[in-house]
């Protein structure tokens, strides 16, 4: 069983330097996909993720051990990308893809049960309907969408990371999945009258 983050701190606090490339690759790929989603840029995302890494790094001495480290690490990203929109001065959060939550039907990945090139078909139109409306949401919802489907975060991480109550989280995440049902109920409709 690896590590969890609290071990793995103590060793880089105890001069471990790689122990620290553990968290890396441990939240690196997460951490991109969140940064992108905000900014909209997959390259720029790169070098914010790493200026936070270099940041975190720097900055270990005012670590709070009484918060999980990933709600710190992507913190400091939220700042940065904030910062970079600002300087860009463009939206907030540009989403693409993800998956559902607690097994709805409406899935925000497209299943990979392609049977045939219709089935392909059917799941890159779904995927174009879903990151069509996902768009459409209020940059709030689609915030904690890629929070919780893209980058994984759990509802606890989502509430200590926008520093938000648990039952907050969980509401605005529902209404976000409703909306997203109602929205693409017709296309869902169309997708089984044709299988």
């Amino acid at each position: 069983m690896p590590e969890d983050d609290a071990e793995v701190l103590k060793r880089v606090l105890a001069g471990d330097e790689g122990a620290f490339a553990t968290l890396v690759r441990r939240y690196e790929a997460k951490l991109g996909v969140y940064v992108a989603q905000i900014i909209g840029s997959a390259e720029d995302a790169r070098d914010l993720v790493q200026e936070a890494f270099v940041r975190v790094w720097c900055n270990l001495d005012q670590y709070n051990p009484r918060f999980r480290f990933s709600t710190w690490l992507f913190r400091i990203a939220h700042n940065l990308a904030i910062d970079h929109l600002r300087r860009r001065r463009q939206p907030l959060i540009s989403l693409s893809l993800g998956e559902d939550d607690e097994g709805d039907e409406i899935r925000l990945d497209p299943a990979d049960d392609r049977r045939d090139p219709a089935g392909d078909l059917a799941n890159r139109e779904l995927a174009r309907a879903l990151s069509r409306e996902i768009d459409r949401l209020q940059p709030s919802y689609r915030e904690l969408v890629v929070l919780r489907h893209l980058v994984g975060l759990s509802y606890n991480e989502i509430a200590e990371l926008k520093n938000l109550p648990l039952g907050t989280v969980k509401n605005k995440l529902f209404r976000a999945h409703s909306v997203l049902r109602e929205t693409l109920e017709p296309f869902l409709a169309g997708v089984g009258a044709k299988g």
